[in-house]
């Protein structure tokens, strides 16, 4: 394999981290309004996105191959609820506590 084919294959691995990081930045924005968000925009999706790709990797180590729904599935579960981490209400009922 060369390093083009390579490149490829990374880019094409972390594609949905990629992509679900900021669409979960965006939905957070629209859907809660009212709600201050903790941390600024880039550092929310930064969050996702490491933690997607931490995620895909343990997919494939797991479950011996990419692409496996159970994967995917896991990846919008963790993906949401960093997201969550990241809200003002949560980091409130973490401090009162």
């Amino acid at each position: 394999m060369g390093f083009l084919a390579a490149f490829f294959h990374l880019v094409n691995f972390i594609a949905p981290a990629a992509v679900l990081a900021p669409l979960l930045w965006l939905g957070g924005r629209f859907l809660m309004q009212k709600q201050a968000l903790a941390l600024v925009w880039w550092k929310q999706v930064a969050i996702n996105f490491i933690a997607g790709c931490l995620v895909l990797l343990a997919g494939l180590v797991l479950l011996g191959r990419d692409g496996k729904m159970l994967t995917y599935a896991a990846l919008v579960l963790v993906c949401a609820t960093s997201q969550w981490a990241c809200t003002v209400d949560w980091q409130r009922s973490k401090s009162a506590t």
